[in-house]
């Protein structure tokens, strides 16, 4: 049951933006904050702002009719001035945080950023207080990563500084800390499950890359991988989503190659857009450097497309070790002899990746989302 009569305090590095009123963030997440923010009376958000009245088709409205942000500076520490200007508002900021926390009922704490460090911090003198955290990052713990992500995730998940936690993360790790809990995200409803269907692989394969046109993600390689496919009698297309600072690199790779009939450049779709193209696509591929919840790769799972991924985060798992999709070392021989295997296998193997793909996915729907969500707040 939903108890209205509480606040929620959120801190995040998601960067907000004021227009009429109204407040706006970056769309995923505010979709799902939306779903948090359901079972209380009010919101406040500690969080980063931006004085643009220009919202992109990225960005969303809080749906919630009362929202408060306290804002801070945005900031990092990768330099000298960065450092100084981050001890210069450190006091203000732990002051806001700490205002946020006393007001709230319950504390949301959206990880890893520079924001939810600071507060992971804070929140060691409010024992009492009921909390969360959303780990999107790589909660693997062999994983090489930045110290400041390193140091949230022990924090965060110590039963001794940390009282009342549960950290939601992608993936079922082992040796975790009780606070630790499997979680998945949903970009669908249950209203949008398809039946499975079988796929024909012998005429021209559709593989669908939807990801930001960054060095993480690394859409050039999608995009040798496919054009490789393509030199040895594979027919082949990629349909490739997203925008970043790698947009027009890729664009003249395209073109400087030849690929402008194979490789299919969109760049930031609606939701709709990106899921006619996945309804009947062959594979979805990410041959990512890193990943928290590989949003992309389960989209696609949804419809049935067998998903291509790297053997990073908690994919691995998601692809039950090869079980329901293709794990792929990050160079393109590899990748390319890796999928031609798995294609010299036949329909009926690619249809049983493709059907296990499907059931996987369908069970994490926006729908369920909410339920545990609502199991987690209103304890």
């Amino acid at each position: 049951m939903k108890n209205r009569s509480r606040t929620l305090a959120i801190f995040t590095l998601v960067t907000h933006k004021e227009k009429d009123g109204k407040l706006y963030g970056y769309s995923p997440y505010v979709s799902e904050i939306n779903m948090w923010a359901n079972h209380f009376e009010k919101i406040i958000v500690v969080g980063c702002f931006s004085k643009s009245k220009d919202i992109d088709r990225l960005e969303k409205q809080y749906a919630h009719h009362s929202v408060e942000l306290f804002k801070v500076p945005v900031f990092n520490v990768k330099s000298v001035l960065g450092l100084l200007k981050l001890v210069f508002n450190l006091p203000h900021m732990i002051f806001k945080m700490a205002k946020a926390m006393q007001t709230a009922d319950h504390l949301h704490f959206r990880c890893p950023s520079n924001v939810s460090a600071i507060a992971a911090l804070v929140q060691i003198i409010y024992p009492k207080k009921s909390k969360t955290t959303k780990y999107a990052g790589n909660w693997d713990p062999r994983s090489n990563q930045p110290i400041g992500y390193r140091f949230q995730k022990w924090l965060l998940s110590n039963t001794f500084f940390t009282k009342n936690m549960k950290v939601l993360v992608y993936g079922d790790w082992k040796d975790k800390s009780k606070y630790v809990v499997p979680f998945m995200s949903a970009t669908y409803n249950e209203s949008e499950k398809v039946e499975y269907s079988k796929r024909d692989f012998s005429d021209r394969l559709k593989f669908v890359f939807t990801g930001a046109m960054v060095i993480g993600k690394r859409p050039l390689l999608t995009i040798k991988i496919i054009e490789a496919l393509k030199n040895k009698g594979i027919s082949s297309e990629l349909h490739m989503f997203g925008d970043g600072p790698l947009i027009d690199d890729v664009k003249l790779y395209v073109k400087a190659h030849g690929l402008e009939d194979v490789v299919f450049i969109y760049g930031n779709q609606p939701k709709d857009n990106v899921k006619q193209c996945l309804l009947d696509a062959h594979f979805t591929i990410l041959p990512s450097k890193s990943e928290g919840w590989p949003k992309a790769i389960a989209e696609g799972m949804f419809f049935g497309a067998i998903p291509i991924s790297t053997k990073i985060s908690c994919l691995p798992w998601i692809l039950d070790f090869g079980k329901r999709g293709i794990l792929i070392e990050p160079s393109v021989d590899s990748a390319v002899n890796t999928i031609i295997d798995s294609l010299e296998k036949g329909d009926l193997h690619l249809n049983q990746l493709s059907k296990k793909a499907l059931e996987w996915s369908q069970q994490y729907t926006i729908d369920r989302l909410e339920s545990e969500i609502s199991k987690l707040v209103n304890k």
